[in-house]
């Protein structure tokens, strides 16, 4: 996709025949006469109409038929999304309607727009950084709550803010070194080396909290990950099915049906989650199951909340086995685990009768595995449940939205949502790290130097030596390419080729 070309684009920004109307959007300096010469309106034209205004007109077809009555927004320069003269024609969402519009405005000379070239014009044109403009493809994708709070957070420029202060400190610094560099023979600071290091170490502090947040904030964007994990046939696929209401995953008796991960998306309150269904656990020899199994345990690693499915109707040993394998697997420091007791109304566990609920002597069973989890981990989070009856599923997804709140916690702070942005903060963070140790001071015991000391050289009482570990230029080499990694998130470095990549993925008409 070109950067930039100075002409008049157009595209539906409304999926035809999905609703009652759709909408156009014309952008480019014949944005107006071109809207003008497509509809006709009994006051004004287009061309002459003020901004903010909203003009009802007539489109004829090629025939001289009325094709669609139409309302036609109106936005001058620079008071429009893209910057430029924009108009937004409202029709009804017929396809042939749609089609027969467009192909006007291309007839005038109008080029269709490429995916996302509406808000790269807005970018290009200075009414949003690149930060902000990504922004709006996630407010766009946002399937929960809390994913549409962080998004629109970015996009009113929350996140650039926060960017464009930790920038602006760094570029003081530089400018500083930059010009001691000009007074080299004078021998002249200008910039305390402790005050400094005290402002990079702080800046690294920060971008290190951002890059922290990644986790959170890729589990709020594409879905908190929640991998079903447990040995064959303990019900891992009913389970997922009863939780999303559909039959997503293959259910079967015979062991070993799923081979491949499984993955559905589900909201709970406000937030998103991603469960994906995984191969049971077992000793095998079959090469696809194999795989499959490998799967399974680098999703669990993965996970930040584990439901462990044991199958409470298996024999005591068997079932304890199962409970120890994820004991084991889990990483209860880093993530959440909710053992699951499935298949309770084998036991007669959980059967509703008459209203009441009866069990019988396995129930024992269920409560001596409670006391064993009980005494291997605190406050274990055990759920009795059928995934075949649906018992227990609505304390469970209690749990699980609780759990994944916390693991959430608030969406007011600011949040990396973005890889670009966390492999782009995570190399600033590294050439701050320079920066930091190019100016810690270092020792030089006394008879260890020769010739002449430099400069930036004081002497101690003891006769050792304290000296700047790097020379201001190459300090400020590593702080400009600090510089470069934040500038790149904001849109203040770029190329053709980082432009291409971020708008590409963007849906035609915005």
């Amino acid at each position: 996709m070109p950067v930039y070309k100075q002409d008049t684009i157009c595209a539906p920004a409304t999926i035809p025949g999905t609703g009652a109307i759709s909408v156009i959007r014309v952008s480019g300096p014949d944005a107006l006469e071109m809207a003008g010469r497509i509809v006709s309106c009994k006051n004004g034209s287009i061309s002459e109409c003020d901004g903010y205004r909203i003009k009802y007109g007539t489109v004829l077809d090629e025939a001289g038929e009325i094709l669609d009555d139409v309302l036609v927004s109106v936005f001058r320069a620079p008071h429009s999304y893209t910057g430029e003269n924009s108009v937004e024609i409202s029709c009804h969402a017929s396809p042939y309607i749609v089609s027969g519009i467009v192909q006007k405005l291309v007839r005038y000379g109008a080029r269709c727009a490429a995916p996302g070239e509406f808000t790269q014009r807005a970018f290009l044109n200075g009414k949003l950084d690149l930060a902000q403009a990504e922004a709006v493809a996630d407010v766009i994708a946002a399937q929960s709550k809390s994913a549409h709070k962080v998004a629109m957070n970015q996009l009113k420029g929350g996140y650039s803010n926060e960017l464009k202060q930790l920038r602006d400190n760094l570029l003081k610094m530089t400018s500083l070194l930059e010009l001691e560099l000009d007074f080299s023979e004078e021998d002249v600071e200008f910039a305390s080396r402790s005050e400094l290091r005290s402002l990079v170490d702080e800046t690294i502090r920060h971008i290190n909290r951002l890059t922290d947040s990644f986790r959170v904030g890729n589990a709020l964007k594409n879905g908190v990950p929640v991998a079903i994990i447990g040995s064959v046939n303990a019900g891992k696929s009913t389970l997922l099915n009863s939780l999303i209401g559909e039959e997503r995953a293959i259910v079967s008796d015979v062991a070993g049906t799923t081979r491949d991960t499984v993955e559905e998306t589900f909201n709970i309150g406000g937030v998103l989650l991603r469960f994906i269904d995984t191969a049971g656990i077992r000793k095998t020899d079959e090469i696809v199951e194999r795989i499959g199994i490998e799967r399974a345990l680098k999703k669990m690693s993965e996970a930040s909340i584990v439901l462990g499915v044991a199958d409470c109707s298996r024999n005591y040993e068997n079932l304890i086995s199962d409970i120890k394998f994820l004991l084991e697997n889990v990483n209860l420091e880093e993530q959440r685990l909710l053992l699951l007791l499935n298949k309770c109304d084998v036991l007669g566990y959980g059967n509703v009768k008459n209203g009441s609920i009866f069990d019988n002597k396995n129930v024992n069973m269920v409560n001596n595995v409670v006391s064993f989890v009980d005494n291997k981990i605190n406050n274990a989070d055990i759920i009795t449940i059928s995934a075949k009856t649906g018992f227990g599923l609505s304390t469970l997804l209690e749990r699980l939205s609780v759990t994944a709140s916390s693991i959430i916690g608030t969406t007011d702070s600011t949040l990396v949502t973005n890889i670009r942005h966390y492999e782009a903060l995570s190399n600033a963070a590294v050439a701050l790290s320079r920066v930091s140790a190019g100016l810690s001071p270092a020792i030089i015991p006394s008879g260890a130097t020769s010739g002449t000391p430099s400069p930036s050289t004081n002497f101690s009482d003891d006769g050792s030596t304290h000296a700047t570990a790097l020379p201001p230029d190459l300090i400020a080499q590593d702080l400009r390419e600090a510089l470069h990694h934040l500038g790149s998130i904001l849109g203040d470095i770029t190329t053709d080729e980082v432009l291409g990549n971020i708008f590409k993925n963007f849906c035609i008409g915005k």
